[in-house]
């Protein structure tokens, strides 16, 4: 791994930035869960970057309901929470708010889960989060989710 890649690797670990850190049970290198993941979006044809702007939008209009679910777009129920206080991003590159935002697709009851710090570490980095972790974005619920 490179320098940088094991310093984000280090700073995931349980109890640096987060209680539960970022890998979850998942025993594979970082490099390795940011290659099998970005794989499985390229099999969904799902892009970090249109699937980060997609995120934010939800967020943004989540936040417009003050913590209340709200409809966004007609075909999804969306509900933020915002907690005081600030998570870094384990790339040093980026302090974030505490937002969490819950999507549900209205037809069928799908729901994803994901913070302000998801959406860059999806964009910026390519990372999902490892398997068991709380906060992961599978790519096969994204793409239930949102197709």
């Amino acid at each position: 791994m490179t320098p940088e890649l094991k310093k984000a690797r280090e700073n995931m670990d349980p109890g640096i930035i987060t209680a539960e850190g970022f890998l979850g049970s998942d025993s594979r290198s970082l490099s390795t869960i940011i290659d099998e993941d970005a794989q499985l979006l390229r099999n969904f044809e799902l892009e970090p970057a249109d699937l980060a702007e997609r995120f934010r939008h939800f967020m943004e209009e989540g936040r417009k309901g003050l913590g209340e679910p709200v409809t966004v777009d007609s075909d999804w129920l969306v509900k933020t929470d915002e907690a005081r206080g600030h998570l870094a991003c384990p790339w040093e590159d980026g302090i974030f708010r505490k937002i969490n935002v819950t999507v549900e697709r209205k037809d069928n009851g799908e729901k994803i889960f994901f913070t302000d710090l998801s959406i860059h570490l999806l964009e910026a980095h390519g990372f999902l989060e490892g398997h068991g972790s709380s906060f992961r974005l599978e790519p096969e619920l994204i793409n239930k989710l949102l197709k």
